[in-house]
């Protein structure tokens, strides 16, 4: 996380390779005495699905590009920085990994800068850095590698979630890890990280040159209370109090000299029972942005500071307002209910808008956690029951997080990526970006002939858009951005239970792969619909109002689902077309197949196709006699396409037809086809012969008994039967015959 600063800002800006001078431009462009970051911890006890969500925001420019990528094992390597003149060397082979980097135009062309979260093949998750400070008087003892500008040192943020998620294997060890090398090799600079895995959660505090301390969020008690049923919102804060057994290695681990440097410095305070308290002795005032935010995560999560706790101010006619002061600010505290996931996403977003003091979106003088600086926000959904591999679901949301979706991934199995919805880190565009990425320029964001076709640009325009026109396009954007976030939720419970069931190893991790794939391209197809739409409705005349014309404001949906979790599923046939039998010429009823997509999703089984396959089987007109044309034709089978769940039958010609649907998923191309339907049509009955000299009165026909040796009389209709019988056996004798003799020459 960048920030500004006094202390070790030239340091920091080191990395641009610029002249002072643009240097000193950038700091003036970002907020006066605001660190510009937020990161969010909810226990397990506090959201409603038992899992631990924590993650953060990163500020810093408006339209600062980030890339999304693999990082491969490597053997032996040296870790560098461009912040510092740090090194330090790994033996061995390195963990396969997710990450979100900065690009290499902003690092002296760097590709391995700043890798800000991610999580490893181990399951090990790492969300840094939070920014924070130090007070003058620790300084002077024990002074961070930045405040040397001649030749800066120590272990910062370019550096640090890349040694842990490629070489700790738990989430302890990347504690004990950074911990041995901030002993060896200092701090740059001050920071928070977290580091957890399916066990543990644990926040990384870089506390002086080097001093650190880290805490298990998922062992420690404040009084009564354990910190897996309490939330954090820490923006950029060094004063948060936190009163746990520093002494005890399950709950805390620190550096050996950690009160030793407060005693020197005269920092040293405690808390009423006798604990060392690091926050007050360590950490630095902080400025009104962060502590405007801090109250703004507070009102957030339904527990408002108290009255008297606080001091506000409301009256600059310029710079920030809002929160000057705070009594006694906790890191950790109780949230009024439970917590859902979409709640814990959206805390990100946060604008103050649960009260009217706060509300950013009406006094534009107060920063916000969801601000226009934010480049990429990341949560850890960590469910404690499961294995490593799948434990950990990341939520990512490219860009800034008030009008952006963050989609999920299975990020320990990930091992490739699109790289047309993410780009190579080395492969990047940045045309788009603008003249500044400081300057969040409509005009750039207006113009789609420069856009590389990453999700990454497609959010940060909708957010330049939404943020600028905020009167016109803010509510029902962010209204089709929740209703798409939303089913993305619903659906990867319907995954997750499919991942849960798939053998471990490499079906897991294609398994993997497909849905963070199918996710993205689902996320980047309907938000580059949105912006296009956002587009045309600035260049039109504006007179009605902005809305998605995929987003039903009467259900608050999308009137297309998100075709995610339909992507596992094969169709279910759960209505068969029937057989019947009808006489020729008759008006028959349609055949109809009924069937639907099993992945729970409303209106996903228009992702359907139907395709009928119709044969013609035989004649069942009992003709004795057929044409060698006829016969040829009953032999023949005939093929109709025909896209729907119904299909006409026709009783046109007599005949046995064979009718089958065959169903198919569009999404994976999975089908499946119906049982088979016969078809009789038959022939109409013949109607009785009358014959001209039928008798006119009712009498019994004159009967001649035949007599040997003479011709049977034609007006008997029972011996009319017998040359009948023998013309049609002698037919037959000479089929048979003719069949025979063929047979022989064969």
């Amino acid at each position: 996380m960048r920030r500004t600063q006094t202390r070790g800002a030239l340091g920091r800006f080191k990395r641009f390779g610029q002249a002072l001078t643009v240097t000193a431009a950038i700091v003036m462009a970002l907020p006066t005495g605001a660190l510009a970051c937020t990161q969010i911890y909810m226990g397990k006890g506090v959201t409603d699905t038992g899992d631990t969500y924590v993650g953060r925001s990163e500020d810093y420019a408006s339209r600062h590009p980030k890339a999304f990528g693999i990082q491969e094992p490597q053997t032996n390597p040296t870790f560098h920085s461009d912040e510092s003149n740090f090194t330090w060397t790994y033996n061995g082979t390195t963990l396969r990994h997710t990450y979100v980097r900065d690009l290499p135009s902003g690092w002296d062309g760097y590709t391995d800068a700043y890798s800000e979260a991610g999580t490893n093949s181990a399951g090990v998750s790492v969300s840094a850095t939070l920014t924070t400070n130090y007070n003058d008087k620790i300084a002077a003892v024990d002074p961070a590698g930045s405040e040397d500008q001649d030749n800066p040192s120590g272990l910062g943020e370019y550096t640090i979630p890349d040694i842990v998620l490629g070489c700790a294997t738990t989430a302890r060890d990347g504690v004990k890890l950074l911990g041995q090398i901030v002993d060896e090799k200092g701090n740059y600079d001050m920071n928070q990280i977290i580091i957890a895995d399916s066990a543990e959660t644990w926040v990384f505090m870089q506390l002086s040159g080097h001093q650190w301390c880290a805490v298990n969020l998922s062992a420690a008690k404040i009084g009564d209370v354990y910190t897996t049923d309490m939330v954090s919102v820490n923006p950029n804060m060094s004063s948060l109090k936190f009163d746990v057994n520093l002494e005890d290695p399950l709950v805390c681990l620190h550096s050996e000299k950690m009160v030793d440097v407060a005693k020197e410095a005269g920092t040293d305070k405690y808390f009423d029972d006798g604990n060392f308290d690091v926050a007050s002795s360590y950490g630095a005032d902080d400025g009104i942005a962060q502590m405007t935010r801090y109250a703004q995560g507070h009102a957030y999560f339904g527990s408002p500071l108290a009255d008297g706790t606080y001091t506000t101010d409301f009256t600059a006619a310029k710079g920030w307002q809002g929160v000057t002061s705070l009594t006694d600010p906790e890191l950790l505290f109780q949230p009024a209910g439970k917590v859902s996931l979409f709640q814990a996403l959206r805390s990100y977003a946060a604008r103050g808008e649960q009260t009217s003091s706060l509300n950013a979106n009406t006094n534009s003088q107060l920063y916000a956690i969801g601000n226009n600086r934010t480049v990429e926000t990341h949560m850890f959904q960590i469910r404690n029951a499961m294995t490593s591999d799948i434990a950990t679901i990341q939520w990512e949301a490219l860009s800034r997080d008030e009008f952006s979706v963050a989609v999920p991934s299975y990020s320990a199995l990930l091992t490739k990526v699109d790289t047309t919805i993410y780009p190579e880190i080395d492969k990047w565009d940045e045309t788009h970006t603008g003249a500044s990425e400081s300057k969040d320029s409509v005009d750039a964001a207006m113009d789609s002939s420069t856009d590389n076709g990453s999700l990454d640009y497609v959010l940060m325009d909708i957010n330049t858009l939404a943020y600028n026109n905020r009167a016109k396009l803010a509510k029902n954007t962010r209204a089709y951005l929740d209703a798409l976030q939303k089913q993305l939720i619903a659906q990867q419970t319907t995954v997750d239970s499919v991942m849960q069931k798939t053998a471990v190893g490499q079906a897991r991790t294609d398994l993997a792969n497909t849905l963070f794939e199918q996710a993205s391209k689902e996320t980047y197809n309907k938000c580059k619909a949105l912006l296009d739409e956002m587009r045309a409705y600035l260049k039109g005349d504006q007179s009605g109002e902005f809305v998605p014309s995929d987003y039903d404001a009467t259900t608050g949906d999308l009137k297309t689902p998100v075709a995610y979790a339909t992507l596992l599923f094969k169709p279910e046939i759960t209505g068969q077309p029937q057989s019947a039998t009808y006489t020729q010429g008759d008006k028959a009823a349609d055949l109809q197949v009924t069937a639907s997509i099993p992945d729970q999703v409303k209106g996903s089984d228009s992702k359907l196709s139907y395709k009928w396959d119709v044969k013609f089987t035989g004649d069942t007109s009992n003709k004795a006699v057929a044409t060698a044309g006829a016969t040829l034709k009953a032999a023949r089978a005939t093929t109709d396409t025909n896209e729907g769940s119904t299909h006409s039958v026709d009783t046109s010609k007599v005949g046995t037809y064979t009718y089958t649907c065959t169903v198919t998923n569009t999404v994976n191309g999975q089908s499946v086809t119906s049982d088979p339907a016969t078809i009789t049509v038959k022939a109409a009955a013949a109607k009785p012969t009358t014959t001209t000299n039928a008798p006119t009165k009712k009498s019994a026909p004159a009967t001649t008994t035949g007599k040997p040796g003479k011709v049977v009389s034609t007006g008997d209709t029972n011996n009319m039967m017998v040359p009948i019988a023998i013309a049609v056996a002698g037919v037959a004798i000479v089929v048979i015959a003719v069949a025979m003799r063929k047979r022989n020459r064969e």
